[in-house]
């Protein structure tokens, strides 16, 4: 069979990102295999990371229960938390919550801080940012390119959320949605973005973990929560290193060719592709997943590779 996806428009990202954040799919469209959420209680710890004391958070099975959790050990609204991030107060995109939470993992919530607006001349087409999203509707910057457009206006941050875009407001966008307006903004003109910094305190002190404690505990603490924007979440296995970095490069090869980063997308295109023996296998299990993303060939060939080059370590 020839390798070729269907070629339709990639602006329905909407309709298929239940598919992508609900239930992992195998190749032939059943669910991959993965244990319940737990019925014992799991008792995690959070703190602000511009200061605060340790909070417990408990009782969630969703990112956006998480969010409410930790607002109420804090007594904040869950609109005032930007992102989370995993052992670490800094602002760190290589530590972002993402769709998993080690059952060791100790949460950091970055809240609000200072608004500002800033104007940017877009003398090229590409910006020079990544976008992702914290998967409960703010979209945030993630990266910005060394001597890009970005990079030119100092003002702007990794890390700022990005409120609205020449007035419009984007809350609730996810990150491919707000990459894609900004792609389509004209070039030599101006354009007005407002951002959203995230709260930072004077001076951050080591923060030590929480007080140990027997309750809540559960197994030896190699396992990870799935969270998911929908769904029950579901705890999992640790993936091997050689899978955790395979997901990593074909995430790497998602910002390539499509701008976007995104981890859980990343981890269904695996799962499509890790028991097929050829590329035109995974090119039909890809289609039939994800086959209104309108991947192209060259995609599709540097995703196999990576799946091929994990298989060879042996996963």
């Amino acid at each position: 069979m020839p390798l070729r996806l269907r070629r339709k428009k990639k602006a329905k990202f909407q309709e298929i990102a239940g598919r992508v954040e609900g239930e992992p799919t195998s190749a032939g469209g059943g669910s991959v295999s993965a244990s319940p959420a737990p019925a014992h209680k799991l008792v995690f710890h959070a703190q602000l990371a511009h200061g605060s004391a340790t909070g417990r958070v408990e009782g969630f099975s969703s990112i956006q229960e998480l969010y409410a959790k930790i607002a109420g050990a804090f007594e904040i609204s869950p609109s005032e938390i930007l992102y989370c991030t995993l052992n670490t107060p800094r602002v760190d995109m290589e530590r972002l919550l993402g769709g998993q939470l080690g059952l060791q993992d100790f949460m950091f919530a970055h809240v609000k801080g200072i608004k500002k607006e800033v104007n940017v001349y877009k003398s090229e087409d590409s910006l020079g940012l990544t976008i992702t999203d914290n998967g409960v509707g703010y979209a945030f910057i993630k990266r910005i390119k060394d001597g890009g457009v970005i990079d030119s206006v100092k003002t702007i941050c990794v890390g700022d959320h990005i409120e609205s875009i020449n007035g419009e407001n984007i809350v609730g966008w996810r990150h491919y949605d707000v990459a894609k307006k900004l792609k389509e903004l004209k070039k030599e003109e101006l354009f007005t973005m407002t951002l959203i910094e995230p709260k930072k305190a004077f001076e951050i002190e080591p923060r030590s973990r929480a007080r140990k404690s027997s309750e809540g505990k559960i197994g030896c603490g190699r396992g990870t929560l799935r969270l998911r924007s929908k769904g029950p979440a579901t705890l999992e296995e640790v993936p091997s290193e050689t899978k955790a970095k395979a997901i990593e490069k074909i995430d790497d090869v998602l910002e390539l060719y499509m701008g976007i980063r995104d981890i859980d997308l990343a981890t269904t295109m695996f799962e499509a592709g890790k028991d097929k023996v050829n590329p035109d296998e995974f090119a039909v299990a890809l289609d039939e997943t994800l086959g209104d993303f309108a991947f192209p060939d060259e995609f599709v060939f540097d995703v196999w590779g990576v799946i091929g080059d994990a298989k060879r370590r042996g996963l």
